[in-house]
């Protein structure tokens, strides 16, 4: 794994998120996410991208540290925790009971750590040295989205599908700008976490309300653009700069 991220470290994130698409849809797909199997599966990988990292003394770059400046200059965060909650607005109801609903919210939050550092923290980052930032923030943010296409393998049906392609890019664009501009995932990771743990307690329509979505949706166009005026604590090491 280091001599690849080396040598190609676009190619290492796309490797990290081969595995966790090959590892991850076959086991919910099989076992759900209320399964301990499935609880086992998603630790396994976080660990060893946990255990990666740590070697490699890559904590910073991949944000793993608080976020830098004033507290007050980090007000931006706010939208952010708030859109969090969405998937209560429609209603509070169990999607389990007992130790099922236990195992679903730590394989959610272990969802949100593993698709933050894969998404935000390796792709991101590696496509930072190569393309501009707007062209890294799009790419990391849309392949997010649009890597949401495997839950047709997990049984959803194609509407719903597209509706979560479009809700997971928003969403995939404020996570990108809040580690741009924040230098810090760990504000992004608890809230992911957050998001994906609060759809297990969602009413029927809770999580697919287009209420949520549209705002989701609003909310990343006008808080991007905001942020877009913030100064950036990331930059590239090599290639383009901002």
């Amino acid at each position: 794994m280091k001599k690849l991220y080396e040598k190609n470290e676009l190619g290492f994130a796309l490797l990290w998120i081969g595995v966790y698409c090959a590892a991850g849809v076959p086991l919910r797909g099989a076992f759900g996410d209320e399964s301990p199997v499935m609880l086992l599966g998603l630790a396994v990988i976080a660990g060893g991208i946990l255990a990666f990292v740590k070697a490699c003394r890559l904590e910073k770059k991949y944000g793993l540290v608080k976020w830098r400046g004033k507290a007050a200059d980090y007000l931006f965060f706010l939208p952010l925790l708030v859109l969090t909650t969405g998937n209560l607005w429609g209603g509070v109801r169990m999607a389990y009971g007992g130790a099922a609903q236990v195992y679903a919210v730590l394989s959610m939050l272990l969802v949100g750590f593993i698709e933050e550092l894969i998404f935000r923290g390796f792709l991101f980052r590696a496509l930072l040295e190569q393309e501009a930032p707007p062209v890294a923030v799009t790419i990391s943010a849309v392949t997010f989205g649009v890597g949401h296409i495997v839950n047709l393998l997990t049984g959803r049906g194609g509407l719903e599908t597209l509706v979560q392609v479009v809700f997971a890019a928003a969403w995939g664009f404020l996570f990108t700008f809040v580690f741009y501009k924040s230098g810090s995932l760990l504000v992004c990771i608890a809230a992911h976490g957050l998001v994906d743990v609060f759809a297990k307690f969602a009413a029927a329509d809770g999580g697919s309300g287009y209420g949520y979505i549209t705002a989701t949706v609003l909310t990343a166009v006008l808080y991007c653009a905001y942020l877009s005026r913030k100064p950036a604590a990331l930059q590239p090491e090599a290639g383009k700069q901002a």
